[in-house]
């Protein structure tokens, strides 16, 4: 069974991105289930109930998120209702959403999605990852193999010490929220997938996304400035991960960084709502 995840998806030019890529990648690598980081997808921050809508229309199967999970309010009813999202799960037990959830991918395979908020730099109260890892494997059903875990976390220590700790637990950890992709994609002793950080699905020619004049003068004059979603040299970061469904074990995981055929406009219904 192949999975791809893909990193954090920033705005409407990574909106596009996925609606160009996604099927024709189905087709031709053999994906069966795509999971994306989501958080920032609608105008750069947040996620709408209709952006929602339209990534499931792209062919991606589930979205994990982070700490711009609740940016736009109007998600949480989805959150509440819709099983193919999740929230941190070591968020408090009374925030919106689930803190995991198991997808049927057909054939009588299921696979269990977590998603994590890192501790260190991360301007988000949550409690220990470790803890709430420990607490959701136990609630997952034992004949669930497929688990995949996104860290969404600051510093690569929080994310390296995650995937050691869950080696031989479940089939991938995979780290989000740096927006830069990392070069350490192997599999860990145990069999479990692992790469630092996915990478940004969004504009490169950018400071993580954002217009990088903006961003520049904002830290060379420590003045305010509006951070613009960027436009220009979108590519689609993240990782396929071939895997066991009957034992969750990982044969292998391949990076993945593509770009959009040059001649592909916005689509109409591409727009941010």
């Amino acid at each position: 069974m192949r999975i791809l995840i893909i990193g954090d998806i920033v705005g409407k030019p990574g909106k596009h991105i996925c609606s160009q890529l996604i099927p024709p990648l189905r087709t031709s690598r053999g994906i069966d289930f795509v999971i994306a980081n989501a958080e920032n997808t609608t105008a750069g921050s947040g996620l709408t109930p209709a952006m929602f809508q339209k990534l499931m229309h792209y062919g991606i199967d589930a979205c994990t998120m982070g700490d711009h999970i609740y940016r736009r309010i109007e998600i949480t009813q989805v959150l509440d209702r819709n099983e193919r999202i999740v929230r941190p799960a070591n968020y408090p037990a009374e925030a919106s959403g689930r803190d995991h959830t198991v997808v049927d991918v057909g054939n009588g395979v299921r696979i269990a999605i977590v998603s994590l908020m890192g501790r260190i730099f991360m301007n988000v109260r949550s409690d220990c990852p470790f803890h709430a890892i420990d607490r959701v494997l136990g609630q997952i059903p034992e004949d669930v193999h497929l688990r995949v875990v996104d860290v969404h976390a600051e510093t690569t220590s929080e994310k390296v010490a995650l995937g050691w700790y869950l080696d031989g637990r479940v089939t991938a950890v995979v780290g989000t929220h740096t927006h830069v992709q990392t070069a350490d994609e192997r599999i860990l002793p145990k069999g479990t997938a692992y790469i630092t950080d996915l990478g940004m699905t969004g504009p490169h020619d950018s400071v993580l996304g954002r217009d990088k004049d903006a961003v520049i003068q904002s830290l060379r004059t420590n003045m305010p400035y509006q951070y613009h979603v960027a436009q220009d040299d979108v590519i689609l970061h993240g990782v396929i991960v071939e895997c066991d469904p009957d034992t969750g074990r990982a044969a292998s995981i391949e990076r993945v960084a593509l770009r959009a055929p040059e001649d592909g406009d916005v689509a109409a219904d591409d727009q941010d709502d």
